[in-house]
C-alpha cells in the first residue's frame, strides 16, 4: 500500500567509528569512545542534531546497550527498538520506548503513521538493514582516531552502491574528524 501522506521523512545518523570503521571493539564494548574525555566538554552538534529529529530508531542490542549504562534512560526522543525477541520493556519506559518488529518499509510505515518523519537512526545493524533498503539520507559520522582491528563495523554488504556527497567536515581537539554527508541523487 503506497503511503499518500504528504510529508517529508528523512533518516539521519548520527555515529562515532573508530578510524577503522568500528562502532564497538570485539566484545562490544565501546570504552574506546574515552580516548580523548575532553571531546565530551564540547559541543560536537548532537543537542542540536537530536532537536531537529521526531524519534529515534535502534536496534535490540544499541537498547540492551543503553540499559546496561545503569543511568536514566538518556533519551528525550521516542525511541522504536526493532526486535523479533523483545516483547516488553521496563515499566519505567513504557510511554518512551515502543518495540517493533517487520521489513525497514513496515516498520517505517507504522511509525509515519504515529506521526514521526524525522528519524534519528542508531545502532550497527539497523544503520546497515537502513542502507541496504536506501533509506538513509543523512550521516554524521565522528571519527574517533583510533585503530581497533576488530568489532562491530558500522557498514556491510549493500546490494548497489549509495554515493553520498560530503556536505562539511569538522574537526575537534585537533584529534576527532566529523563528516556530514547527504544522500546524492547521481
Amino acid at each position: 500500500m503506497e503511503d499518500k501522506t504528504n510529508y517529508s521523512a528523512i533518516n539521519k545518523v548520527f555515529i562515532a567509528t573508530s578510524l577503522d570503521g568500528f562502532i564497538s571493539d570485539k566484545n562490544g564494548g565501546i570504552d574506546w569512545l574515552d580516548t580523548f574525555p575532553e571531546i565530551n566538554t564540547i559541543d560536537t552538534g548532537y543537542n542540536a542534531f537530536t532537536s531537529e529529529m521526531d524519534a529515534l530508531v535502534m536496534g535490540r542490542a544499541t537498547y540492551e546497550k543503553v540499559l546496561s549504562f545503569g543511568i536514566d534512560w538518556p533519551y528525550k526522543l521516542p525511541v522504536f527498538v526493532l526486535t523479533n525477541s523483545l516483547t516488553e520493556v521496563p515499566v519505567e519506559l513504557e510511554d518512551k520506548v515502543f518495540l517493533l518488529k517487520g521489513s525497514i518499509e513496515e516498520v517505517l510505515q507504522q511509525i509515519h503513521e504515529k506521526g514521526y518523519h524525522k528519524l534519528y537512526v542508531d545502532g550497527g545493524r539497523v544503520i546497515q538493514d537502513f542502507l541496504r533498503a536506501d533509506k538513509i539520507d543523512e550521516m554524521i559520522i565522528t571519527v574517533i582516531p583510533i585503530l581497533l582491528g576488530e568489532g562491530i563495523s558500522l557498514f556491510g554488504s549493500l546490494p548497489n552502491p549509495l554515493v553520498f556527497e560530503c556536505m562539511e567536515t569538522k574537526h575537534f581537539l585537533g584529534k576527532v574528524v566529523q563528516n556530514h554527508y547527504q544522500r546524492s541523487d547521481t
